[in-house]
């Protein structure tokens, strides 16, 4: 445990019905705010992430490479396409990837999840959500309440603490990338546009009004709604679109293409600047973890990122017949996960440890040959936490960690922080979100 997180819990162990008691305040507060996706609050812990200066330089240093890696790997395949062929996408995906491209920046938005240890710094990577990127707003509200907290008040007696802003930060490069366009509008309309049958709605809002005070209008969009008159892309308002924040995901996209037409037939008329284009959807799908690990993708890379690769990748391939023994992961089940190609939220993912062998000899068959991966698996690194929230006989447990680190164009500006009980972080397990604490030196 970090020295950091031992003086924390020594707090909390010292009283604990007082820590309880504010910790029913914290609830309270998050009970009531708008950290809500389809009217499920989210849940939390007591104990706040607490991270330092060191661990920022190292996630500013493994983006840095992560991203020249990105790159690499998005130039070749709009030049090459051989290459292309290895990622195997539906034609129409294709043609609206290579499509030409109105800002240089290859990912506008996205958020690296990686499994870091926080006594070593190494780390391996988990999921790159380039689109859809979302739980600002989570971060936000959590670390309202936790700051109501009798924990973090003491601790911040001795400590000086900080929070990152990821709304204001987001939409100022959102305005800075759309200036930076041929015949830019000196103060664009912005479309927040998803599915809004699938969208965190309360997120959107924030992000609209950041997006006002950085000299835009916004208002937030239904993405079958839309509308093109063949020289520019209107709101259901009827608003004239200059730029769009696409918060809808790409596999969402290419399910009801016929359903978003008025938006693609606009992307392919350069009629507005998306953020971000359909590049994004390169490194975004899973199959990306397989390409980077190829000798087409390692030839072309540094011999310094070529060893970054081997280390900080799990060994990914696809789990079809011609390249995965079956019963390779039948018999070593907790050495694997399986994760469809394309999906978000932990949907249809798999991992080992969580089945019996006889549910996983059930289970894997069936997805065999069926445009899944099998990946390595990680174990999380472990921290300690309590649920004082709403239990005054909690105990401390042992959790599960990921981090998500948010880029915003190519620049890290912040955190997000969960744990789960279980060795898989995931909403269809025990998966919670809890408060990011960037702790400062002292003479700072």
């Amino acid at each position: 445990m970090k020295k950091l997180e031992q003086e924390y819990i020594q707090s909390i162990e010292a009283d604990r019905k007082a820590h309880y008691e504010s910790g029913q305040k914290a609830l309270e507060y998050i009970e009531n705010s708008s950290a809500r996706y389809h009217g499920r609050c989210v849940r939390t812990l007591y104990v706040p992430k607490l991270f330092e200066e060191r661990d920022v330089a190292n996630f500013k240093a493994l983006l840095g490479t992560l991203y020249g890696i990105f790159d690499k790997v998005i130039d070749r395949y709009l030049a090459d396409e051989d290459y292309r062929r290895l990622f195997g996408f539906d034609p129409r995906l294709e043609e609206l990837i290579c499509l030409p491209a109105r800002y240089p920046c290859r990912l506008p938005v996205a958020r690296i999840d990686i499994f870091y240890d926080e006594i070593t710094g190494d780390f391996k990577f988990c999921e790159f959500n380039t689109d859809g990127t979302s739980a600002m707003n989570e971060d936000r509200e959590l670390n309202i309440a936790v700051q109501r907290t009798l924990a973090y008040q003491q601790f911040a007696e001795n400590h000086e603490l900080c929070t990152f802003e990821l709304f204001d930060t987001l939409a100022a490069e959102l305005k800075a990338i759309y200036d930076a366009t041929e015949n830019a509008s000196s103060c664009p309309h912005a479309a927040i546009v998803d599915f809004m049958d699938y969208a965190t709605e309360n997120e959107f809002k924030v992000v609209a009004e950041s997006l006002r005070r950085v000299g835009c209008t916004a208002e937030i969009c239904e993405i079958r709604e839309l509308t093109f008159d063949g020289q520019a892309l209107y709101s259901p308002s009827g608003r004239k679109i200059d730029m769009i924040y696409r918060r809808a995901v790409t596999c969402d996209i290419m399910e009801h293409y016929e359903e978003v037409q008025p938006l693609i037939q606009a992307v392919k008329a350069g009629a507005v600047c998306i953020l971000g284009d359909f590049r994004t959807q390169v490194v975004h799908n899973k199959i990306f973890y397989k390409v980077v690990q190829m000798e087409e993708t390692l030839s072309m890379l540094t011999e310094a990122e070529q060893q970054f690769v081997q280390q900080h990748f799990p060994y990914t391939q696809s789990f079809v017949k011609e390249l995965v023994p079956l019963e390779k992961v039948l018999n070593h089940r907790e050495g694997w996960i399986l994760k469809p190609e394309d999906s978000y939220g932990s949907k249809g993912v798999y991992a080992g440890v969580e089945y019996s062998q006889e549910e996983w000899e059930k289970l894997v068959p069936q997805q065999y040959n069926r445009h899944y991966i099998v990946q390595e698996f990680c174990q999380p690194y472990r921290t300690i936490n309590i649920d004082l929230m709403k239990r005054e006989e909690a105990q401390f447990g042992d959790y599960s960690n990921i981090t998500g680190l948010y880029v915003y164009h190519g620049r890290f500006y912040g955190i997000y922080s969960r744990i789960a009980e279980c060795s898989v972080i995931s909403t269809q397990y025990s998966e919670m979100s809890i408060a990011t604490i960037l702790v400062k030196p002292a003479d700072q």
